[in-house]
């Protein structure tokens, strides 16, 4: 964790950029699938505030994931590793996530400079992901989702929604520390709108103090999803900005370590307000 003990974690919240190197994204499918595009957001997010720029090749979003057809590693590794690649020739400090659930395109990733993986399927189809953070002594992101990818149920009946997901991260960090993990190696993640209603993702805001009874850093991504969207009357993710600066600053004041977001720049100032009132960082003079 050592990378990001140097941004300021546990000090300030971090800024996680969202750069989706797909088609079909839900709120930008497209628009940096080419490499050359990919690598100038990167670089503009990193401008913009961004701590960290989490890089992914295949659509998570749940929808994409009912046709149980994933994307081939070749084709994820086609897409991701020369992004991460110009990215990094351009800024050798720049500390990159790669988002993928595949434990070949992890490695594929780190070998060329990641610094983390982010992995939404929360080790539910075996422990091979959390030995690849192991070996590579690299921090690892658990995310909490109700079913494995391409196999999520259409609906989750939770007893308590954040009592659930709590169990379910302390049982799958269990997993990754038997697989060789160092616990001080592991961010969770609520999963906001995977398996979640509405009400469920608002209540896992409200609640987010909770998970941190887990005792690891808490990462959470509530950028532009529908859940604002129906909030706001059906706006779709082009026009959810203020609705995501609501959730963003709410994230900070209940305790998030980490915050991923597409709109970087605006979030980034948003967070650096709220940190002001919750952690009291702010430096301005007077």
């Amino acid at each position: 964790m050592r990378v990001l003990k140097s941004l300021g974690l546990g000090y300030r919240t971090l800024v996680m950029g969202v750069l989706n190197v797909t088609p079909d994204s839900f709120s930008d499918g497209g628009s940096f699938l080419q490499t050359p595009s990919a690598i100038a957001r990167a670089l503009e997010m990193l401008d913009e505030g961004a701590d960290i720029i989490d890089i992914g090749g295949e659509s998570t979003r749940p929808s994409t994931f009912h046709d149980h057809s994933p994307l081939s590693v070749d084709e994820e590794k086609h897409r991701i590793l020369p992004v991460i690649t110009g990215v990094l020739a351009e800024r050798p400090e720049a500390v990159i996530s790669v988002d993928t659930y595949k434990p070949d395109v992890a490695e594929a990733a780190l070998d060329i400079g990641a610094k983390l993986i982010n992995d939404i399927s929360g080790l539910t189809s075996g422990p091979e992901m959390a030995e690849v953070a192991a070996a590579r002594n690299v921090p690892y992101i658990l995310m909490h989702i109700p079913g494995r990818p391409r196999a999520l149920p259409e609906r989750t009946a939770y007893t308590d929604v954040i009592a659930d997901i709590i169990a379910f991260l302390s049982r799958q960090a269990d997993i990754a520390a038997n697989a060789g993990l160092a616990r001080n190696m592991i961010i969770v993640d609520p999963g906001i709108g995977f398996g979640k209603t509405t009400p469920e993702n608002f209540e896992i805001i409200r609640r987010l103090s909770e998970l941190r009874a887990v005792g690891f850093p808490v990462l959470v991504g509530p950028s532009r999803k529908n859940f604002i969207g129906k909030a706001l009357g059906g706006l779709p993710p082009s026009e959810r900005l203020e609705g995501t600066a609501a959730a963003v600053a709410l994230c900070v004041a209940e305790g998030a370590d980490i915050i991923r977001v597409h709109d970087v720049r605006e979030m980034a100032r948003v967070i650096k307000v709220a940190d002001a009132v919750v952690r009291g960082t702010a430096d301005a003079a007077g």
